[in-house]
Order: C-alpha cells, then structure tokens, then sequence
C-alpha cells in the first residue's frame, strides 16, 4: 500500500494511491472509513490494525479522487525525529577522502526542513555550496528502545525516497554537521509512504538521482556499509524509536562536492531522486528570495 498525504481545499489529509482504470487516484480513507485517522501519525500509532484495515478499504471503496485534483505532503509531514546517516555507502567514503566507519556516523534535521513532492528546494541567499545527496528514507511504525537486529523490520512501517540536500559550506565550517543540513526545505520527502509489506528485502533497491535530467548518482542499497537493521538496533541503543520518526539511510558515491569540477545545485534546477519499488521524488530548485 502506498499511504500519502495530500491537501484538498487547504486541508491535510491520509490518503493511499491506487490506479483504477488507468488512472492513478487518491482514497481518503478517513472519509471512506471513519474508524481510520485522518492524519500519518494518528495511523502509524494504530500500527498493523489500522493498515490492515486500509487495505480492505482501497479494494473496495468507491469514492476516489484524481491524483492530479490534490497536492500531495510530505508523507509524515512534521516528523518527530529526523536521523541521518553519514558515509554509509563504500564509493561516497571513498570518493570523500574518508575512512570506511567502524561505527555509524550521525546526525539530524529538524522536521522545519520538511518538504514534499514538487515543493521548491529553496537556495539560501548565505550558501554557495547546495549539494544533492539521495536516500532511501526509512520510517518507524512501532515504538521501541534496545531492538534487537532481529527483530528491527518489524518496527518499520515502511519506505519513501529522501533527499539530503546539504549546504557544504556550513556543514564544513565545525566537526557538527547540522547546520549545515537542516535549513528550511532540505528534508524533501515522499512521493508515498510505501508500506514494509511491500518490500521485503529494502537492501536489493536500485537508486538513481538526475539534476536536469544528468544522471548524477547510481547505485543500490545492497552497497549500504550498515544495514537497515543495523541502524535501528544501533540508533535505539540511544533513543526511543516512535512511529512517525523518518531514518535516512545515507547516500551513494556522485555528489557534487565531489566532482571536478564540484556540481552544486542552482535556481532552476530540478532534482529527481528514484528508488526502485518506492517511486520517484521530484522538486524544483530555486533561490531564496531577500
């Protein structure tokens, strides 16, 4: 299932794409039934009984809308945590200059920099240096602290594409990273939430990033140097892990910073970040305004 979140008349709602008759459409599944919640989070609390019973409902309701009559969200619009993963893939270690980690290397956005599908990735007027990194994003379903490697799928809800867009210059000022990621607009996210059931192995996924149309970054989870359970085993060691928290699992060899002569984003640009079994997220780049 792929579960969104849209806008209709200036009002969010909890959706899941379906294609009817050729055409890819929207089910609120609140309206069509009123025991689901009408936002992500209230639905990702319920847990499996509340997409279970999502399911039933996409096969057979029979009010739908138009993909094109509504503006889809990021899918977990105001994410409680935002964890991200540093030098996860050999090439990028690699083409950074920087020692394959022993352990993984974190940091994190705040839920400030969200943005969804087609929303603008905004250049802000005091870096020179955006850089493009695409992710496989994994989200929590389950709450949990100390999870087992074991056990650790069977806290993900599911899996969207995730964009670290990164202003190098901050970034590279300190030792922290964060100031440099977490500008407003930096944490695109979607196009939908595809649910855990949908993909079993998320190590076997093909990615591929265009800026402009040039392909800038391809790889495939398999090269991930720490697994997605590895992560949430590691990172729970730390912090409970609640449903609705968004991981990025790191980016593959190709960014800008590291090409000669470095590739940053500009105005007009358009950015287009697709993962194989989760879809496509598309947005443009433009400049901030003064």
């Amino acid at each position: 299932m792929r579960l969104v979140t849209f806008a209709r008349d200036g009002v969010m709602r909890l959706g899941a794409l379906r294609t009817r008759a050729g055409r890819q459409t929207v089910v609120d599944l609140n309206q069509a039934e009123p025991r689901l919640p009408a936002d992500m989070l209230g639905f990702l609390e319920v847990g499996d009984a509340a997409r279970q019973l999502a399911e039933s409902v996409v096969a057979h309701a029979q009010a739908d809308m138009d993909l094109g009559d509504v503006v889809l969200k990021a899918p977990v619009p105001r994410p409680g945590k935002i964890i991200c993963i540093g030098l996860n893939y050999r090439d990028h270690a690699e083409e950074t200059g920087q020692a394959i980690p022993e352990y993984p290397t974190v940091f994190s956005k705040y839920s400030t920099a969200t943005i969804g599908p087609f929303e603008p990735i905004v250049l802000p007027r005091v870096s020179q240096k955006v850089d493009y990194e695409g992710e496989l994003g994994v989200v929590i379903g389950r709450r949990g602290r100390y999870i087992p490697e074991s056990h650790a799928l069977e806290h993900v809800a599911g899996y969207l594409a995730f964009h670290d867009v990164s202003a190098r210059d901050f970034q590279m000022r300190t030792s922290q990273w964060t100031i440099g990621k977490t500008f407003d607009t930096f944490a695109p996210m979607g196009p939908a939430l595809v649910t855990a059931d949908e993909i079993p192995d998320p190590h076997s996924l093909s990615i591929r990033v265009t800026v402009s149309g040039e392909v800038v970054q391809s790889s495939n989870t398999r090269n991930l140097i720490f697994s997605v359970p590895q992560l949430i085993a590691y990172l729970s060691q730390v912090m409970t892990l609640e449903p609705g928290d968004v991981i990025a699992t790191g980016t593959p060899g190709g960014v800008g910073v590291a090409r000669k002569p470095p590739r940053f984003l500009k105005p007009g640009d358009e950015v287009r970040i697709e993962i194989e079994q989760v879809g496509a997220l598309v947005n443009p780049v433009v400049a901030e305004s003064e």
